[in-house]
């Protein structure tokens, strides 16, 4: 009997034991899924705030502006890019540190009207944000520029202007010839660099990458081939468009007496962005860019010659 009594004991407590385990596996499951689910959706929303923060650089004619961001847990700000539709997209996703883990997602914060330049994604948590026009010949859009206050770019011997415009940024992480440990330097012209700029190229990580102008020497500095490759071919479907839409002005102004002889040059740019654009081929490392740009500075020369009758 008294062997009974402690056998039921025992099983009174062993159940005991089970039931408080599964509960406790539940309690632990639940909890688990409800901070997977706020991380979410708090990496949704600093998607989100990242792209009205970066509203401000879009709304001004200005030669540059530039800002900064600071969030409270390490961040990665991812960079990706689509080409489907009429512009394309620009797309940010967030992870952030939680638990010492890196936060996964699959939530995409799209946005159809920004270009951002950056690295596959800039990790950090103090980013600096500086935006410049790109002008083809005509305003196309805005470029952004992201890099964390964790990498440093060291510009050796850059032309005077852009030695200028970079000191007058004041980003901390931006440096002119004063390199700083594990900086990553980049030369003007020939030099032992991490990247190396010539006249409508850069060379970097054994890549060839083409640009016209600065803001596209900024954006291959600081992004990626890929990131690169696709919001140069959303710029020139943006380009496209506004081509013929100049275009149209042109024929709209020329019986009042301002002919402005454009008319052809940008349906041929029109057709040649067009051509880029929807490329399969990859343009960025060719000369293709720097053909068409040859056709944007005889569009240029011609649209100041107007004088009073200018397109834009």
């Amino acid at each position: 009997m008294r062997k009974r009594g402690y056998l039921q004991i025992s099983f009174a407590w062993l159940f005991a034991i089970i039931v408080g385990a599964v509960i406790l596996f539940f309690a632990i499951f639940l909890s688990t899924k409800l901070i997977n689910t706020e991380q979410t959706t708090l990496d949704a929303k600093t998607g989100k705030q990242i792209g009205i923060l970066l509203n401000p650089l879009e709304t001004s004619f200005e030669s540059v502006k530039t800002t900064s961001f600071t969030v409270p847990a390490e961040t990665r700000i991812y960079n990706k890019c689509k080409t489907e539709g009429n512009f394309g997209s620009q797309i940010i996703q967030i992870s952030q540190k939680s638990f010492n883990k890196w936060t996964e997602t699959d939530i995409d914060v799209s946005f159809y009207n920004k270009y951002i330049f950056s690295e596959e994604y800039v990790e950090g948590k103090k980013f600096y944000v500086f935006s410049k026009p790109f002008k083809f010949p005509f305003k196309v859009a805005d470029l952004i520029y992201i890099t964390s206050s964790l990498k440093d770019y060291c510009f050796i011997k850059p032309p005077e202007e852009i030695e200028e415009e970079i000191l007058n940024l004041n980003q901390k992480n931006l440096l002119v010839d004063n390199c700083s440990e594990g900086s990553v330097k980049v030369c003007f012209g020939f030099g032992d660099c991490e990247i190396n700029v010539y006249s409508d190229y850069i060379k970097k990580n054994e890549e060839t990458i083409s640009f016209e102008g600065d803001a596209l020497m900024y954006a291959a500095i600081f992004s990626d081939k890929e990131v690169y490759e696709c919001q140069l071919k959303r710029l020139l479907k943006r380009t496209e468009h506004l081509a013929l839409l100049y275009r149209n002005k042109a024929k709209f102004i020329s019986p009042r007496g301002c002919y402005s002889d454009l008319n052809s040059d940008l349906l041929g740019l029109n057709n040649a962005a067009k051509s880029l654009s929807e490329s399969d081929e990859d343009i960025s490392g060719s000369g293709d860019l720097n053909y068409v740009g040859s056709l944007v500075e005889l569009i240029k020369d011609k649209n100041e010659a107007n004088k009073g009758c200018k397109l834009w």
